[in-house]
């Protein structure tokens, strides 16, 4: 039959299995005509580009079966029922037909007219596979169209279908043979029909054939070989982002930003008021400037997670940690955006957007900032420098070691308690290796780049106001820092602290200062303090309130770049309970370690 068309935006919702280059096909239709969003109400990510002005192209979370297990089942039925979708394009693993299928038996019953589009078609000829696309498409009663999107072949017959009328070419006979006999029936019967259907399309012209994948699965998730492997591959990742290439760029931003731009800011400003050169340079450009510098990294590392993803790799990551994460309650892929965390909290928490399940990504990006960050390690070495000289190491490994092990305790409490009746099913199909499209690869990395300075950035900028405002003035004008609100406030809330044997108000503000960034601890010390603090500190300090100012460094509040993240990505009342429970988990943490420290000394 044909399907008239009425003279208005054209929808394509874009849907498939995770891992068969569905990203990698909606990246080369719309290029970089795309809006990056998520979902109404949810944290999923919501994609739509256009090929022209009149095709709109929706790319739906990647999905099994519409059994509304997750929210990205429940997303896609959804949208499908009430998104006004004109043509479903369903990418399908040519071959893996016999699993991709079930969800393309599912997407008839919508009765919107369905493109199937055979990926990897490549890997199936590899695999010694041949199939017969023109009885595939009459047994499907679907248009069928073959395509290697990691080399661009096919692509573009697939868009000239779609610029020239594709719809009235896409007959679905609502009342074929699949509708009567199956809807709404058992999957096993559905398997059994989809066996039958690739009974008679598909040849098998080798037997025994060994692929790529196979011989490389069998060093890679060895089980002798897996796990050194993936150490390794963790190792170059966490190098490359935070050593080789994105740390030392972020570096150079760094030191445009502070050592050129601003100075010249300074003298342009010279002529104008002090408050105000002060609130540009210091404030905004201070401020928002330290969330800048971190762009190199966030690049770098997206187009490692990037790479990983669009290979089949992270996948086995997945495979081979789900055993081990999944005591804490969460899922293998929920490892990924931990070990990121050791670089950068932020990127970390952007991460959590690959897990398929939102209990994963609000159970991750809770633990995650125990994972202790780069920012965090110029405090520890300082301290350790001036406290503990000689066993620098030992301190600061110790305290990389206890932000896991408070992770991991904290995961078992929330899987037992506020996770307790969330749980879902894990499913994890292993994807053919290939080689990512360096295109896709751009793409999907600068989204994540753009992401991150709109995200963060804007809130950045408030908030950095604010903090110089509290930094520069008391009610009597622009005044010393020592005679600021902020200094009253550190007098304020120094209190607090006592029972953990830090509480000077220089302290007190120094941790609040922090929350900005890590690394400003340090920054407000020697402001405040004065001289050197190697020589100061341990006037200030003990070993022991030494010790419990570090773990409550580790432990407490995030930097406010993580904070902002986290509203923008899961909302205001999840972030308030993860500024809240951390910082009561790091006081409590830090009075055992102070007192009992304390007793010990005492006692021996």
């Amino acid at each position: 039959m044909t399907i008239s068309v009425p003279k208005r935006m054209i929808t394509a919702a874009l849907i498939g299995n995770p891992n068969v280059g569905k990203t990698t096909l909606f990246n080369l239709l719309t290029g970089s005509n795309q809006h990056v969003g998520n979902w109404p109400g949810v944290t999923v990510e919501k994609k739509e580009g256009f090929i022209n002005d009149n095709i709109k192209i929706v790319d739906l979370p990647g999905i099994y079966a519409m059994d509304t297990y997750s929210n990205e089942e429940k997303i896609s039925k959804s949208f499908l029922e009430n998104g006004n979708v004109d043509l479903i394009l369903n990418i399908v693993d040519a071959s893996n037909l016999h699993r991709n299928l079930y969800l393309t038996m599912q997407l008839k019953e919508f009765n919107i007219p369905i493109v199937l589009i055979l990926n990897m078609v490549d890997v199936a000829e590899n695999k010694g596979i041949k199939i017969d696309y023109e009885k595939l498409s009459k047994l499907l009663d679907v248009m069928v169209v073959p395509i290697v999107a990691s080399k661009g072949k096919g692509v573009d017959k697939l868009e000239e279908l779609l610029l020239n009328d594709i719809f009235s070419k896409a007959n679905h006979d609502n009342d074929n043979q699949y509708h009567d006999e199956l809807r709404f029936k058992s999957e096993a019967e559905t398997y059994k029909y989809i066996e039958g259907i690739l009974s008679q399309c598909l040849t098998h012209t080798s037997e025994n054939t060994v692929t790529i994948t196979e011989r490389l699965d069998k060093i890679l998730i060895n089980k002798f070989l897996a796990y050194p492997i993936l150490v390794a591959i963790a190792y170059f990742i966490f190098q490359f982002t935070f050593s080789w290439v994105g740390q030392p760029l972020a570096d150079l931003l760094d030191t445009f930003v502070n050592d050129w731009f601003a100075p010249h800011v300074d003298i342009l400003l010279s002529g104008t008021s002090s408050w105000f050169k002060s609130l540009i340079v210091d404030g905004i450009i201070g401020g928002v400037g330290s969330v800048i510098v971190f762009l190199p990294v966030v690049l770098a590392l997206f187009l490692c997670i990037s790479f990983l993803e669009d290979s089949g790799y992270m996948a086995r990551v997945a495979f081979l940690m789900d055993k081990i994460i999944r005591k804490m309650g969460l899922s293998g892929k929920a490892f990924i955006p931990l070990i990121i965390s050791f670089g950068c909290n932020v990127p970390g928490l952007m991460s959590t957007r690959t897990l398929e399940s939102e209990k994963d990504r609000k159970m991750t990006a809770l633990l995650l900032p125990f994972m202790s960050c780069n920012a965090r390690l110029p405090i520890y070495l300082v301290m350790a420098g001036a406290l503990f000289r000689g066993h620098e190491a030992l301190v600061v490994a110790s305290l990389y070691a206890l932000g896991v092990v408070v992770a991991f305790f904290v995961g078992i409490l929330f899987k037992n308690t506020i996770f307790k009746k969330d749980d879902e099913p894990f499913i994890i199909e292993l994807p053919e290796y290939k080689l990512p499209e360096l295109k896709s690869l751009v793409l999907h990395t600068w989204e994540k780049g753009k992401g991150f300075l709109r995200k963060a950035g804007t809130i950045i900028f408030s908030v950095s106001i604010i903090v110089w405002l509290l930094s520069n003035f008391n009610f009597s004008g622009m005044t010393e820092i020592d005679k600021s609100f902020i200094a009253g406030i550190g007098r304020f809330i120094s209190p607090v602290f006592i029972p953990l044997g830090f509480a000077s108000w220089q302290n007190s503000v120094s941790l609040l200062t922090g929350i900005m960034a890590k690394e400003v601890v340090v920054g407000t010390m020697g402001v405040i303090y004065g001289g050197n603090l190697t020589k100061i500190l341990p006037t200030v300090f003990t070993p022991i309130s030494a010790i419990s100012f570090l773990v409550f460094v580790l432990l407490y509040t995030p930097c406010i770049s993580l904070i902002a993240t986290m509203k923008k990505e899961y909302g205001g009342k999840m972030t308030a309970f993860s500024v809240t429970y951390q910082l009561v988990l790091a006081w409590i943490v830090s009075f055992i370690v102070y007192n009992g420290g304390s007793l010990i000394l005492r006692i021996f």
